[in-house]
């Protein structure tokens, strides 16, 4: 297991922050992977493999955190999980709610 950890900041631009449905995406997406991953806000830690913990961080829309892993596969959990961020979580509010109103 590689002991120099993978981190990567971003920026949270989702609308509503990481709330309870993007943190489930994000644990879920985390849980891919052996490595050990990590939230970072500020001096507040969460295990990026635990909803509960992700939501402890309260992050709101433009807050920056860190995504840090270690472990075999650090650097590919750091890309999907960044990716997923960026993504803004999939669109998954505008596509579903949009498709629920009609």
């Amino acid at each position: 297991m590689s002991t120099t950890p993978v981190t990567r900041a971003v920026v949270v631009q989702n609308p509503q922050g990481l709330h309870a449905r993007p943190a489930e995406l994000f644990a879920k997406l985390a849980l891919q992977f052996e490595s050990r991953i990590a939230l970072i806000r500020n001096d507040q830690r969460a295990d990026g493999k635990s909803i509960l913990e992700i939501l402890t961080l309260g992050v709101q829309p433009g807050t920056e955190l860190i995504l840090e892993a270690q472990g075999d596969d650090a650097q590919q959990a750091v890309e999907a999980l960044a990716t997923l961020v960026e993504s803004h979580f999939g669109n998954y509010e505008t596509g579903n709610l949009e498709q629920k109103k009609g």
